[in-house]
């Protein structure tokens, strides 16, 4: 997709709350505990180069992406830092994990029997860095067992050709106000350390809401994600125990304003007619942009104003009702401070009934993103 730069609507991203943000997480960590910056999903919507290189100004130490694709782009953008790509990653992939000095998971002994064969029939110089993905309960990767994880273990101390360098879990709970299950996965988490021959360089169970609530969790690094952009990972449900700045602000502008009869149509649908004589005013911002049709009756600022988008989000523009005329060309903020008003990523995943981590992966790649420090 094209990058829209020939229109008002972009995206800024603040890289210094993101720095703030990593150095005040690390002040609030035990000491000597590394932190890995989360900056899969181009970093969660904000631009994963220049997300991280704001991370590395805040202190961290390493990067953690999903794909390998991801990890090579920050390692052709100059991030020479340890790289952990958190997806299982396919045995014909080794030599670009090698080329590169990717850190990548191993999650069943199928996996490491094939590299094996794959590596017999195809020998490289150095060793792969693996870290053991252990799944205590969220069902999705990982070894199931304190003894397949011990076996897997033994296993890559009898093969040269792979580094053990880390053992880590993720919890599905850590966000919540009831720690009952997140309990029972950190102490299956401790079984497991507990009948391993010694421990890897890294451990690692804390990812943003872990790292926030549970500082007791078991491990000397952790994965800092949602939480390094300024947003709660439990959204209304826990207090963060220090501020988080978020980062990201969606703006845009009028492009028309028109001052329409009652009885007038809005949009795809004729989803709202207007009640009486109002004033309507179009904004070039669409749901092939990220800003879905359920946004409809959310309102956004325009000059401080909660404007409300009437009629039906249009694939490249909406409408909203506005108090009075206002000039085409003034501002209208979607996300972010406007006057003194402010809507919060959360507001808009409130009325999308859904979770802000998806509002900000859901921005396209055509809106442009802006960068200030």
């Amino acid at each position: 997709m094209v990058v829209a730069y020939h229109r008002p609507t972009k995206a800024i991203i603040d890289t210094t709350a993101i720095t703030e943000n990593i150095k005040n997480e690390i002040a609030h960590l035990p000491s000597e505990t590394f932190l890995f910056a989360v900056v899969k999903a181009n970093g969660y919507g904000h631009g994963a180069v220049q997300t991280a290189q704001a991370a590395k100004e805040g202190g961290a130490v390493g990067f953690c992406v999903a794909t390998i694709d991801e990890a090579i782009e920050l390692r052709e953008a100059g991030i020479n830092e340890p790289l952990l790509i958190l997806g299982v990653v396919n045995v014909h992939d080794i030599p670009l994990l090698a080329e590169y000095d990717f850190s990548f998971p191993v999650a069943s002994m199928d996996w490491l029997v094939e590299a094996d064969t794959y590596l017999k029939e195809n020998p490289i110089k150095t060793s792969l860095k693996v870290h053991v993905k252990v799944d205590t309960g969220m069902g999705r990767i990982g070894f199931l067992t304190p003894e397949e994880v011990r076996q897997a273990v033994l296993w890559l101390e009898d093969h040269p050709s792979f580094d053990w360098e880390g053992i880590f879990t993720h919890f599905s709970t850590a966000d919540q106000a009831d720690t009952t299950y997140w309990e029972t996965q950190h102490q299956r988490f401790k079984e497991v350390l507990t009948v391993l021959p010694y421990l890897p360089t890294y451990i690692h169970t804390g990812n943003s809401a872990t790292s926030l609530w549970h500082k007791e969790a078991v491990g000397n690094m952790v994965r800092f994600g949602i939480a390094m952009y300024g947003l709660n990972p439990s959204g209304h449900t826990l207090k963060e125990p220090f501020s988080l700045k978020p980062a990201l602000s969606l703006v845009s502008e009028l492009i028309q304003v028109k001052l329409l009869e009652k009885g007038a149509g809005i949009g795809y649908g004729e989803t709202y007619i207007t009640p009486r004589q109002e004033w309507i005013g179009t904004v070039p911002i669409g749901y092939a942009d990220g800003w879905l049709r359920k946004m409809q009756g959310f309102s956004i600022l325009v000059e401080g104003e909660p404007c409300e988008i009437v009629g039906r989000v249009c694939m490249d523009q909406l409408m909203i009702r506005l108090p009075r005329a206002f000039a085409v060309g003034t501002t209208v903020t979607l996300i972010g401070e406007n006057h003194g008003k402010r809507i919060t990523m959360q507001d808009v995943a409130d009325q999308l009934e859904t979770i802000h981590y998806e509002v900000a992966c859901t921005l396209s790649a055509r809106v442009p993103r802006e960068y200030k420090s």
